[in-house]
This record gives C-alpha cells, structure tokens and sequence, in this order.
C-alpha cells in the first residue's frame, strides 16, 4: 500500500492577506490629499449649495448659518417669475442657438483650408488662429470694446470709407448680443480648430479617391465623408461649446456690464450679481437651474450627433 504524503501547508495565503492589506493603505494614504481636497473643496460646497437653495439665506445670516428658514422650492419658483432672470436665460439661450454652431463652421472651414494643402506658412495660420484661445479673455474683450468704439473703433472707421455709418454696436440694444457672439466665435474657433484637424487627417485619402472615380463632388464627399467620420470631434466640440457658453460671464462683465437695458446679461451674470447682493438662497438656486440647463442641452447634443448604432 502506497502512502501519499502530503506537502506542508504553504504560508502564503497568510502572508498574502497583511500584503494586500499594506498595499490598500499606501494607496489610500497616496490618495489622501487629493481626497480631502476634493471633500473640503469641492462636494462640500456643492451639498452646501443645494442645501442654500432652499432656504432664504442671505449675506446677513453668514454668522448664523443655521438659524435659516427652510423654503422649500420657493426660490426657484421665485426664478421664472423674476423678469430679469427670465431676460437673462433669454439671451444666453441666443446665445448659445447662435454661437455654438458658428463657431463650429468657423473651425470646420479653417480645418478644411489647413488640411486642404492650398495654404501656404499652414504653421502659422494655426498659430494665429489658436493664440487667441491661449490669450487673456479679458485683455480680448477690452480689445475688441476698443475696436467697436461708436466714435473711434476701427470697424466704424472702416465702414466709413465706404460711406456706411456704423451703430454703437456695444451700446445698441439691437446689435449688442450679437456683437459679443461674435467675439466669442472668434475667441473660442481655433480650440475646435484643432480638433477637427485632427479628425480630417485622420481619414483615408483613399475614400476620397474612390468618390472622386464614383463621380462624387467636393460636396458630395464633404456630405457622405467627412461629416459621418468626424461625427465624434462634433459631438465633443458641441458640447464643450455648448457648456462654455451657457456659462457666459466675462465677455459681458468687461465689454457692456450686462447692458444696455441687460440686453447682454447672462445667467451667470445675473447669478454673479444676487450674490454680490447678499442673495445667497435664490442665487444658488438660479445656480443649479444653469447646472440643469447644461445636463439637458448636453444630453439634446450626444441625442442628434451622437453614433447613430448605439
């Protein structure tokens, strides 16, 4: 009869335990700063905000913070019947309608000139048309105030050679908005620029080959080509245009203050001011109204451009 023999139990599995132990602390110990950083600094506020949404705190009641008055929805009820917060969603909606998609042709038309191979110093167009993104947004709204001076501006000046008088284009309620939408595709062009550069040179020649032999014009192939292959870089530049600009606020802080008679005043804007008037309650709820605005406007953009098969 044959004895088997048995091995001696391995130390493995106890040594393993206080091994992995060790390693879940030093990696919660690397992470530490950051997530007290993020706690203090970040969800900390965010709960606190939502919490001051519904309540009338104001800039009076910082030293007692929780002898408040719970109000429920009432803020934001308050928001819809407020005709200047309502003003102010008026134009940033506008805003928005009007800006992201011609920034998003700017950049399409300035990526198809530069990946065309018709322009010559392609470096330095890219460069010029990128430095403004990389530029001080408020040294390029004092510029650009300067250039749409009614009296001394260069636009004015050079409308006026050819016998056109130029309005007050900031100080115009009619041409005021649409003068900072303006301004802002020309900032923020050059960031979706690039991206949509990226993407054209990213496709094969050879579909466009096999079109040009099909017979398919450069609209054709722009249509059945390009838009499709480059449907992810749109939906990312929408949407990170979209969000930038529901959130507007310096363009209209340096070029107009809001104005004239806050044909120029954005949510952000209008937020920026309850706070700055102590009206901590109803500003942070016009907050997460702006916070909803975003989610909804972001999830209507991954809705039409997104990948059709998902």
């Amino acid at each position: 009869m044959t004895a088997v023999v048995s091995a001696p139990p391995s130390a493995e599995p106890a040594v393993a335990g206080p091994r992995r132990r060790r390693r879940r602390y030093t990696g919660w110990a690397f992470a530490a700063p950051f997530t007290v950083l993020f706690l203090v600094f970040a969800l900390l506020p965010v709960v606190a905000s939502l919490v001051m949404s519904v309540t009338d705190m104001r800039a009076t009641d910082l030293r007692t913070p929780f002898a408040v008055n719970f109000v429920g929805l009432d803020n934001y009820t308050r928001l819809f019947s407020d005709d200047l917060f309502v003003r102010s969603a008026v134009n940033t909606l506008v805003f928005v309608v009007v800006g992201v998609p011609l920034t998003i042709v700017a950049a399409m038309a300035a990526a198809n000139g530069l990946n065309s191979g018709l322009i010559r110093f392609r470096t330095m167009f890219r460069v010029g048309f990128y430095l403004p993104v990389v530029t001080s947004i408020v040294a390029i709204a004092v510029i650009w105030r300067f250039l749409l001076d009614p009296e001394a501006g260069l636009v004015n000046n050079l409308l006026a050679q050819i016998g056109i008088t130029g309005p007050n284009w900031l100080g115009d309620t009619r041409t005021s908005l649409a003068s900072i939408i303006v301004m802002a595709a020309w900032r923020n062009f050059g960031s979706l620029m690039v991206i949509f550069l990226a993407a054209l040179q990213g496709i094969p020649n050879d579909l466009y080959e096999a079109a040009r032999l099909d017979g398919a014009g450069r609209w054709a192939q722009f249509r059945r080509i390009t838009l499709p292959l480059m449907r992810p870089a749109l939906l990312f530049g929408a949407v990170i245009t979209g969000i930038g600009y529901l959130q507007l606020f310096e363009e209209p802080l340096v070029m107009t203050q809001g104005g004239p008679l806050s044909s120029t005043l954005s949510v952000s804007y209008h937020i920026y001011n309850q706070f700055g008037f102590g009206n901590y309650g109803y500003a942070a709820a016009a907050s997460y109204v702006l916070f909803v605005a975003i989610v909804a406007l972001s999830v209507l953009q991954f809705r039409l451009l997104g990948n059709r098969d998902d």
